[in-house]
């Protein structure tokens, strides 16, 4: 690709991670000033960009770049979270985010938070 999203109105914030908490992880608030991984059927507020010492980078906003299941289209959707840990098509209770890109071989999508 010839173009590049990143770095655009990226927003991050330090949470305490939970245990599972890892690097790509699609996260959620499990109470004051922690996250934790997201289960089946979740709405992620945001994506662990790195975890360290108990301690999580969380994306809240911007361009980022998650792991999401097959079939993702371009445009706005709304996710939530698979079985597997990835971002799905939520038929109900979804983030609605601007899918920019699928990468169809990888299951990547770069999404606009």
């Amino acid at each position: 690709m010839k173009i590049s999203f990143n770095g655009f109105g990226e927003k991050v914030v330090t949470f305490e991670a939970a245990d599972g908490v890892t690097k790509g992880s699609l996260v959620k608030i499990t109470g004051n000033g922690k996250v934790g991984a997201c289960a089946k059927g979740d709405k992620f507020c945001g994506v662990a960009i790195n975890v360290r010492e108990g301690l999580a980078a969380v994306q809240l906003g911007g361009y980022v770049q998650i792991p999401c299941e097959t079939g993702m289209a371009v445009g706005y959707q709304s996710l939530n979270v698979s079985e597997s840990g990835k971002a799905q098509v939520a038929s109900t209770g979804g983030r609605e985010v601007l899918v920019a890109d699928f990468d169809a071989t990888n299951n990547i999508c770069g999404v606009i938070l």
